[in-house]
């Protein structure tokens, strides 16, 4: 699949970057992921966003610079939408929202540690992330959401696949592996 431009997307927790990863490796794109662009580099992490306009610009140098195609993980809902005419495909990862938040609480106790345990620096931080999380499949959450994604989903041009985020990272790669995409094009 030379000159891919895949754009992997779905609620925190439910594999986006994992399987961003593993289809860059397979394909040999170059992985990038939305959080990158997103945030502006801060310690503790993930508090500081860049603005919109900083993000479209350093998103499109790194998929330009990427001339092997390029896999894309994350959610770049409200900001990236200048990104859709390059996809060949998207690909929807959904899973059981208690799967979801169980990964959740365990990708960031591998991350952060005691960082986000009572009395931690990033205790506050880390209890807002999960309630926002947590909103995700909540039909009357008003930030990224199941709703938000799937009306955005349904006005893409280019081939949508629906993925189950629970299952083996093998299957999830042969799917989409399955798809004939068009390689070439809008560019």
């Amino acid at each position: 699949m030379p000159h891919s431009r895949i754009h992997i997307v779905g609620a925190s927790g439910s594999g986006t970057t994992t399987l961003g990863i593993a289809l860059a490796e397979r394909l040999g794109l170059t992985h990038l992921d939305t959080d990158d662009f997103y945030w502006l580099p801060t310690d503790p992490p993930y508090t500081a966003p860049r603005p919109a306009s900083e993000r479209v610009s350093l998103l499109r140098a790194a998929t330009d610079a990427a001339t092997s195609g390029w896999a894309l993980s994350g959610s770049l809902l409200k900001w990236g939408d200048s990104f859709i005419r390059h996809f060949n495909l998207v690909v929807f990862l959904r899973i059981d929202p208690e799967a979801r938040m169980a990964r959740l609480h365990e990708r960031e106790r591998r991350r952060y540690g005691a960082l986000i345990e009572p009395g931690g620096a990033m205790h506050a931080q880390h209890l807002e992330f999960i309630e926002w999380a947590r909103g995700y499949d909540d039909p009357a959450f008003t930030g990224r959401s199941l709703a938000s994604h799937r009306a955005w989903l349904a006005g893409l041009p280019c081939p949508v696949i629906e993925l189950d985020g629970a299952a083996a990272l093998e299957d999830g790669v042969a799917a989409v592996l399955a798809v004939p995409l068009p390689l070439e094009g809008r560019g």
